[in-house]
């Protein structure tokens, strides 16, 4: 067997679990590949004007392992991309920022007003969910033209977009310096297991998440420099990750057939893909068959 290929996804436990020897210990014979930047039939940059997680899994992700918003996931897996691994999911702080200087103070402001995500990943779903308890869905405008997660972020700072949805490290940049967050979109994650991974592989890596994920609950003070492993090199110098907060958590417990059905009919009810599209959305079907 070769090396199991593991994607990270700005959050830390992966780099805590590497740098501390945790993967080594469970005797994991693992690499890391950037999925945000490349796919192995060529650049993000060519998945056309909608850039987001769901096409780079339609491409295929050069990994065993990797993670997306826990919607994406799901239909991912409905229609054969991967499997979805059931025993332990995240959740990470996301927001719709705006400039410290913008007009928009309320979420009802956002009538409207383009809002940069990525097309069928998190920011997608999630800010069309905080938005509906103050719009009507016509009023919610979003824009997918620069949908790779950095890509917006900078946008936003060079004030040539009016609003963006970010998570994790990104978040933590547009508070420290000073851009309003209007609504709060804290959302779920879950992993996808593809191509023939081994499952004992599989269960080595959350092992030695899971001891990762306890370093970080209690210093997180400690790991937080490890955004800057995937942050662009135009904001390492203005980055302080001294101020930030430990981001996405992995919260161990079963991602249940009720959460996936119900995930997978709010994802129909809001059109998020065209008809026909989603495949069956069989949980048992969907999930990897493997003891956690």
């Amino acid at each position: 067997m070769g090396k199991f290929v593991i994607a990270p996804h700005m959050r830390l436990h992966e780099w805590v679990a590497r740098d501390k020897g945790y993967f080594q210990h469970e005797g994991l014979d693992c690499e890391f590949r950037d999925q945000l930047s490349s796919t192995p039939t060529g650049r993000i940059h060519d998945l056309g004007d909608k850039v987001g997680a769901y096409r780079t899994f339609e491409r295929g992700r050069d990994s065993d392992i990797s993670c997306a918003c826990h919607w994406t996931v799901n239909v991912a897996a409905s229609v054969g991309h991967g499997k979805l691994y059931p025993h332990a999911y995240s959740v990470a702080p996301a927001a719709v920022f705006v400039p410290p200087d913008s007009d928009i103070k309320h979420p009802a402001d956002l009538a409207g007003v383009p809002i940069s995500v990525g097309y069928q990943s998190g920011s997608h779903y999630a800010t069309i969910q905080a938005l509906e308890q103050y719009l009507k869905p016509e009023d919610i405008k979003l824009s997918f033209a620069d949908g790779l997660l950095f890509r917006r972020m900078e946008l936003l700072i060079d004030r040539q977009v009016p609003a963006a949805s970010l998570f994790s490290g990104p978040y933590y940049f547009m508070e420290q310096l000073g851009f309003r967050k209007i609504i709060d979109s804290t959302f779920m994650m879950a992993s996808l297991v593809t191509g023939d991974a081994d499952p004992e592989d599989v269960r080595k890596y959350f092992r030695a998440l899971r001891r990762a994920q306890r370093d970080i609950d209690l210093r997180p003070d400690l790991y937080t420099h490890y955004y800057r492993e995937e942050f662009p090199p135009r904001f390492r110098d203005q980055i302080d990750t001294r101020r930030w907060g430990p981001g996405e958590r992995l919260v161990f417990e079963p991602y249940t057939k009720e959460v996936y059905e119900e995930s997978f009919a709010w994802i129909a009810a809001h059109d998020i893909f065209p008809e026909g599209e989603m495949g069956a959305g069989i949980y048992e079907n969907a999930i990897l068959p493997v003891s956690a």
